[in-house]
């Protein structure tokens, strides 16, 4: 790895062996889909657990991006409306796809093709757009990137 890890405002979970960054603006409702596509994952059978919410530490390996937990906030995620709740996690692992808002105007339909956003300093992902009233977010997620669930 290189640097020292940049504290970000996000949600990290992983699906089957696909990390995923929820980010956005803050209420846009982050962690709770994040929290539903590891509920629905579950549900499938399919491995998914939360790595952090909230705040992620972001670093640069080799060829990858790597998501840390910091070790105050480890199983935490807040659910808007019902509170902090514990979930099982695991401290830290690769992300592969920065999901973020879509216009919910729909003046973009189609996002750009090959889409990258910058996570912190030069780290970049491809970008999974969503809505957040998104009711099978899972689903959408799997349709972008067929990775998801392996």
């Amino acid at each position: 790895m290189t640097g020292a890890p940049s504290n970000i405002h996000a949600t990290a979970i992983v699906v089957g062996t696909t990390g995923l960054l929820f980010m956005g603006p803050s209420g846009w409702g982050k962690s709770m889909l994040a929290f539903a596509c590891i509920n629905e994952a579950q549900r499938m059978g399919i491995y998914s657990v939360l790595v952090a919410d909230d705040q992620v530490l972001i670093s640069k390996g080799d060829e990858t991006v790597i998501a840390t937990c910091p070790a105050s906030i480890c199983g935490l995620i807040e659910l808007r409306g019902t509170g902090i709740v514990r979930v099982p996690h695991i401290a830290s692992a690769v992300m592969h796809y920065a999901v973020l808002p879509a216009s919910a105007s729909g003046e973009k339909r189609l996002p750009p093709e090959g889409e990258q956003t910058t996570i912190a300093g030069s780290i970049n992902l491809p970008v999974i757009r969503l809505l957040a009233n998104t009711p099978l977010p899972l689903a959408i997620l799997m349709a972008k990137a067929p990775d998801i669930g392996q």
